[in-house]
């Protein structure tokens, strides 16, 4: 006696594909499907609207009587299983039927489960990186990171090395002395084009470094280049800058400190020749216009001064860096605006400072003595080093602009 071919024990395949194989069926099968995987019971009907007439044929060829011939065709689940069982096409019934001619089915939420746990243990290099940088733990713990791996990688399987090289890359910075990224990306990754604009690791990496260096938000290629170089990464060395003046520490800078000339330093400048003396105390401001008038009222008699000219440059930044690490005091003075407010507080989140005029007293001693002062307008924002002086602002509801209290600068600068 021939025993028929199975796909599984109990299970006669090939009379299974004359009698639930059929094309016209596939609805059904594909419904059985769906409960399966969502783990619910294969009782009760089913329904097709607007069947044709091959699907009714091939439901009464199945059910051995005619499903009628209303607008829809209803299937009770229960009966197909027990034809399966009786016929002994399945005599584990429908369910084993359905996954003899369509593959195994997995629960929705095992499925789940198993992705969920693909997920983790892609994700399993930022969380060792978060415990071997602490300031990089609430960026590894954030839901947002997390949807940016999925987004940018769509499967765990991609993830993994995705996050791996990442979290490598990531381990390295800030890189000191400051590095190409070209050349950083060949040294540890094994291709220079590994950091490129628009790569995924890219987009991840400065996602991290945001996070480690405190660097601002924001898009464009000016904004990727300081994200970088405020990691120590240089994609351009020479469009980021720094306007300084009586600064010393190369022979260039001191020639011009002995004239007195204002000067502008590269970032390249800064990585390659960095200065070999830090002053005793900088000032800093936020306005070229400060510097100016400084160069102009004092020469070479002027303290060192370095000029913001706004948003802190990568280049600016590692200036300040390297001053500070070199144990210059460093002062700073900005607008009395919400605006200046921003930028001094991301300064100082970036190299320590004190306030130079930058106080509560100082401006409410401006506010007094000026008149027709423009209204302060924009989101409030602290101020930490002098915590009365938000309160001034919110109190006195006028802005005073840098260059207003030049006068003041100068003659602490004489």
């Amino acid at each position: 006696m021939t025993t028929p071919p199975s796909s599984a024990e109990g299970t006669d395949l090939d009379r299974l594909r004359r009698l639930l194989g059929d094309p016209a069926l596939a609805w059904l099968v594909d419904r059985v499907r769906r409960r399966i995987e969502r783990e619910q019971p294969l009782t009760g009907p089913v329904s097709l609207a607007s069947p044709t007439e091959e699907q009714r044929t091939a439901v009464e060829r199945l059910l051995g009587r005619a499903p009628g011939r209303g607008q829809s065709l209803a299937v009770r689940l229960d009966a197909v299983d027990a034809v399966l069982r009786r016929s002994g096409t399945s005599r584990d019934g429908l369910a084993a039927a359905v996954e003899a001619l369509t593959g195994a089915v997995t629960p929705l939420r095992l499925a789940r489960e198993e992705e969920s746990r693909a997920w983790r243990e892609a994700c399993r290099p930022l969380r060792t990186l978060a415990r071997e940088r602490p300031r990089l733990a609430e960026w590894a713990a954030e839901p947002r990171t997390e949807s940016l791996v999925r987004r940018l990688a769509r499967t765990p399987r991609a993830a993994g090395p995705l996050v791996a090289d990442a979290a490598r890359v990531l381990r390295l910075l800030p890189a000191e002395p400051a590095a190409s990224l070209p050349a950083f990306a060949a040294r540890v990754l094994g291709s220079a084009h590994a950091l490129d604009d628009g790569a995924p690791l890219a987009t991840l990496t400065l996602s991290g470094i945001r996070a480690l260096t405190g660097h601002r938000d924001g898009t464009g290629a000016e904004w990727r280049r300081d994200a970088w170089a405020s990691a120590g990464l240089l994609r351009d060395e020479l469009s980021s800058t720094v306007l300084v003046l009586n600064l010393r520490g190369t022979p260039a800078l001191d020639w011009l400190a002995d004239t007195g000339e204002p000067t502008v330093l590269t970032l390249r400048q800064l990585a390659g020749h960095p200065l070999v003396a830090a002053p005793p105390v900088v000032r800093v401001c936020e306005n070229p216009a400060v510097l100016a008038a400084a160069a102009e009222a004092h020469g070479a008699g002027c303290p060192p001064l370095i000029c913001l000219q706004g948003q802190p440059s990568a280049a600016a930044l590692a200036l300040l860096r390297h001053l500070h690490e070199g144990g210059t005091r460093i002062l700073y003075h900005g607008d009395f605006d919400w605006g200046g407010f921003r930028i001094a507080n991301f300064l100082l989140e970036q190299v320590p400072w004190q306030p130079w005029q930058y106080t509560a007293s100082a401006y409410r001693a401006l506010a007094a003595s000026t008149p027709r002062l423009p209204p302060l307008s924009g989101t409030p924002a602290p101020s930490p080093w002098d915590p009365a002086l938000a309160q001034a602002l919110t109190e006195l509801g006028v802005r005073v602009e840098e260059e207003v209290t030049l006068a003041a600068l100068l003659r602490d600068l004489r």
